[in-house]
């Protein structure tokens, strides 16, 4: 199987950053990992983990602050507690899926390699680096564990996977477009401007960026509502609203699909109105 790998290293407005890729039949994946003021944040994936141990070997880390559990996240994340003696840290849902063996597809196995077990600390709702204060933000939507990490003193916003792209088409089945609109909503409510995403990396107009996301998932919202109360089928709405087939989609089996972003919105809807 050839998988085609990419390593790139840059430094923007003070933060350093690593960029890994995997290209296979068709699909492009990429995660980030970011640093600054003695903080990683999130350690890339294990399939390309001499790139990312070669990057982390230049940095001076005092800990590592993890968005979420997903391993593209937590690839690196042993490597670090291990050898290079730093804490990690993450919310306190899924600490204890962390330290086993994972579980998951075998293509994301594929893309991503198979992150060994680690053992993180909880975070707090805040906490200091060498020169700043940080606000923990919880993010649900992505994953029941996502944060978002706001240098409060840079303006700076660590957003983990929130944004990602602004016109979402396809989502991985656990995701919940509601719940990501309120962590959006959330999110923008602090006081930032410059943005950096886990796989859109740096978004120099950030806020604009995420309100630009959130408008369009409300507007996306709106329809599938409308059409649902019309009485279409969750297929014909998919088929109105996200004609074309992606090939990650036919990649995971469906794990990652339009649909899920209509069911999502369903479900919502059906669940708020019975609270």
């Amino acid at each position: 199987m050839l998988r085609k790998k990419k390593f790139e290293q840059s430094t923007i407005s003070g933060v350093q950053m690593g960029n890994g890729s995997i290209q296979f039949q068709g699909v492009h994946l990429n995660v980030y990992s970011f640093f600054t003021d003695g903080v990683l944040i999130d350690t890339g994936a294990r399939s390309l983990e001499k790139s990312f141990i070669s990057f982390f070997q230049q940095l001076k880390i005092n800990k590592v602050m993890i968005t979420h559990f997903h391993e593209d996240h937590t690839g690196c994340a042993a490597y670090l507690q291990e050898e290079m003696r730093v804490p990690l840290y993450m919310d306190s849902k899924m600490l204890n899926i962390c330290t086993k063996n994972p579980n998951y597809p075998l293509y994301r196995q594929l893309f991503w390699g198979r992150r060994k077990p680690f053992t993180a600390q909880p975070t707090s709702e805040s906490f200091k680096s060498s020169n700043s204060t940080w606000h923990v933000i919880q993010t649900p939507g992505h994953s029941i564990d996502h944060l978002a990490y706001l240098n409060k003193d840079t303006g700076q916003l660590f957003s983990g996977d929130l944004y990602c792209l602004e016109k979402t088409k396809v989502i991985l089945k656990e995701e919940s477009v509601p719940q990501i609109i309120d962590s959006l909503q959330k999110v923008l409510s602090y006081d930032f401007k410059e943005v950096f995403c886990n796989h859109a990396g740096y978004l120099k107009e950030g806020r604009t960026s995420l309100r630009n996301k959130l408008n369009y998932l409300l507007e996306i919202q709106g329809y599938i509502l409308k059409y649902y109360k019309e009485g279409k089928s969750p297929e014909e709405i998919k088929k109105t609203l996200f004609p074309k087939n992606y090939p990650i989609m036919f990649f995971s089996s469906g794990e990652f699909d339009s649909k899920h972003i209509i069911q999502s919105v369903i479900d919502g809807e059906y669940s708020n109105a019975h609270v």
